[in-house]
């Protein structure tokens, strides 16, 4: 078995189909059919079952792709590895966030780690959809909401995210330290779009308490939000965490209970991956980063 009749055979695999396999691989559709049929002969036994135009894994072929899958697993991980020892401390890290979260943790961290490692080049993406470009590798890692259950990818918890009421300190409100959640439906909100992370965790919540939020005033941004809470315009929930580190004189945080809405947040990266000097410096300095700063929320 050459590796490049794997390889054509993995391109087939993946576009079920002779043609466009042939035309991902660069070849001819007689050349790449040629090739997998002498697989076959040497194997012994049919990879696929062709049905008209269309194609299927046989038993045997589901036994080649998972194996043939771990094969370029290791391939790829062994060309990262040379690529981090040539780089020498170096490398790039390309991070997927959801919307929000660079507000609440990446902005300072990017500044901290690009100070303290200069060599290491970080991009961050904010996306809806970290877990799907982690599996197309078109990002490197990814901070998403937990749990996230699957065989290829690899989770760590990071922390267990609570939400608070954001007022003006001009507020009557500002006089209380807690408050239930169903005072909410009393108040005048200021709120992200129905479609926007944080948004719809408040509303599963509310929902699950019997009623549903009408909003003041909607906003896409972080700042707006809390320039219209600091000038009186109305009251919003967001991460207590991102409240406690904003350190805004003119904005008091009220506890929510009965319940408190919160999220568990999780890094994500492919199970198969090389764990590089970037990621694993980046993954260190984040954890630290967090621990740190929930520390200081509880003092």
């Amino acid at each position: 078995m050459e590796l490049k009749q794997l390889q054509y055979f993995m391109a087939i695999c993946e576009e079920l189909h002779f043609s466009r396999a042939a035309e991902k691989m660069g070849v001819s559709p007689p050349n790449i059919s040629q090739q997998i049929r002498r697989l076959e002969e040497e194997l012994g036994v049919l990879l696929f079952d062709r049905v008209g135009k269309t194609i299927v894994l046989t038993e045997a072929g589901a036994i080649l792709h998972e194996h043939g899958a771990a094969v370029f697993g290791h391939l790829q991980q062994a060309s990262d590895a040379i690529a981090d020892l040539k780089q020498m401390q170096g490398g790039s890290l390309s991070i997927g966030v959801l919307p929000g979260d660079a507000d609440l943790m990446f902005n300072a961290l990017l500044l901290n780690f690009h100070q303290t490692y200069p060599t290491i080049s970080l991009s961050l993406l904010e996306t809806m959809k970290v877990t799907e470009q982690i599996l197309d590798r078109s990002i490197d890692v990814g901070v998403t909401i937990g749990p996230v259950i699957d065989e290829r990818l690899t989770s760590i918890p990071l922390f267990h995210e609570e939400f608070s009421l954001a007022v003006s300190m001009n507020d009557p409100l500002a006089t209380e330290r807690i408050i239930p959640l169903d005072r909410l439906n009393a108040l005048k909100m200021v709120m992200f779009p129905p479609d926007h992370q944080y948004r719809k965790l408040i509303d599963r919540f509310c929902m699950d308490r019997g009623f549903t939020l009408q909003p003041h005033m909607v906003t896409t941004t972080l700042s707006s939000l809390l320039q219209l809470v600091q000038s009186g315009a109305g009251t919003c929930v967001l991460p207590r965490m991102l409240l406690d580190n904003l350190h805004n004189t003119g904005i008091k945080v009220v506890h929510l209970r009965n319940p408190t809405p919160s999220q568990d947040i999780c890094l994500i990266y492919r199970s198969d991956r090389y764990i590089g000097y970037a990621m694993r410096t980046f993954i260190k300095t984040l954890r630290v980063y967090i621990e740190t700063a929930i520390t200081n929320m509880w003092k």
